[in-house]
């Protein structure tokens, strides 16, 4: 029954079947209100009287068919008021017809639309008194009785008529909350995606880069010896597999959507040295310095260092594979954790190069710019620099 009240209280948005339903049953109601209460008052109003203003069988076919008129309330509310009105001066039976009228005016209309509807209903009401030869009641017990339900009718209008604005504007706001939920659930999925094809060009680049690299001998080492093109293709296959492995968790992450996976651990500080043991497998010659505590650091600002030198590596070995690398790592808490990269800067390529799309710096320089750091890099004299500001918070 709450549900009921409710719905006829507050209407669904209309086009929908629950709308048209609950609109036939609020005609119904409307209809069977105004039915009633106009028989009620037909033998009160002395409609039954010789001296009534129409004959009460008369007056009730006039009142039913004010009735049955209230199918228009909603699509023309003020025009069947006003043609309902006048009716009402010389019929009792379509007052509650006029009452309804009044009512669907007050909540589709602004007060100041309804109260002069609401006066001359009260005016014609003893116009009705006037015209009737013998009255059993006098001229202001009418007015009193007709003002008070006039006043109950529209009061009740314009208290449904706020109800359905404070409850339209709870609706609109809850549906801009959940579409900014929508935007926001959106939004992280993008920097999520985002984040991960940072780490998946990281990760690749410095697989990949391997795989041209010893590639790249192959190709120029015609004389090789057998134990040395194997152990270029075992590196080949192995810098492959690792590569394939990291794409497919990539993929697997993408695929999910928003599926919560457990993330692999990723790599921090602590495994700076096993990142340059495995560029110095490759044949690289790289000088290795850290002088702070792995430890030391949060795992965020660990990670972003890691992939700051794995980044660096990656581009030495494009650009100058048989130079020496100098990578440190320095820095204190409560200052700047620093990361310099050095590498020759060769005056002309000296062999195949590694493809590249020249994304590297611009993703590093968005990584550490997310970390709250800064990026410089270029060339002084024969010598490329990558140097790296990372806050490390005390």
């Amino acid at each position: 029954m709450s549900a009921l009240f409710f719905a006829l209280l507050v209407p669904e948005p209309s086009g929908t079947r629950r709308s048209a339903v609950r609109d036939r049953v609020a005609d119904g109601i409307a209809i069977g209100v105004a039915l009633l209460y106009g028989a009620s008052m037909v033998p009160l109003g002395d409609a039954t009287t010789p001296g009534a203003a129409l004959p009460w069988p008369v007056d009730v076919a006039v009142g039913t068919a004010c009735a049955l008129a209230l199918v228009l309330r909603r699509r023309w509310p003020v025009a069947l008021a006003l043609v309902l009105l006048p009716i009402g001066a010389v019929s009792v039976m379509a007052t509650g017809a006029v009452l309804v009228a009044l009512f669907t005016v007050a909540i589709r209309r602004r007060p100041l639309v309804v109260l002069p509807l609401a006066v001359a209903h009260v005016l014609l009401g003893a116009a009705y008194s006037l015209l009737h030869r013998d009255p059993a009641f006098p001229l202001w017990v009418d007015v009193v009785l007709r003002a008070g339900l006039t006043v109950a009718a529209i009061g009740w209008g314009l208290f449904v008529q706020a109800h359905r604005r404070l409850t339209g504007s709870l609706r609109e706001r809850a549906a801009r909350l959940e579409a900014e939920q929508h935007l926001r659930v959106e939004q992280a999925r993008l920097t999520e995606r985002a984040r991960i094809a940072r780490e998946m060009h990281d990760v690749l680049a410095h697989r990949m880069s391997l795989v041209s690299l010893h590639a790249g001998a192959l190709e120029v080492r015609t004389d090789a010896r057998y134990e040395e093109v194997a152990l270029a293709a075992g590196a080949i296959r192995e810098s492959a597999h690792e590569a394939l492995q990291e794409l497919r968790t990539v993929i697997g992450v993408l695929r999910d959507g928003g599926n919560v996976r457990p993330e692999p651990p990723q790599p921090d500080l602590a495994d700076l040295p096993e990142l340059v043991d495995s560029a110095r497998a490759t044949g690289m010659d790289v000088r290795y310095a850290c002088r702070v505590e792995p430890a030391g650091p949060s795992t965020a600002l660990g990670r972003t260092a890691y992939r700051f030198v794995q980044e660096g590596l990656t581009n030495a070995r494009k650009h100058a594979p048989d130079g020496t690398v100098e990578v440190l790592v320095d820095g204190a808490a409560g200052e700047d954790l620093r990361i310099t990269i050095t590498n020759p800067y060769p005056a002309a390529p000296g062999g195949p190069a590694v493809p590249g799309a020249g994304m590297g710096l611009v993703g590093l320089g968005e990584r550490v710019a997310l970390a709250g750091g800064r990026i410089e890099y270029g060339v002084h004299g024969d010598t490329f620099r990558l140097h790296a500001w990372l806050p490390w918070p005390s």
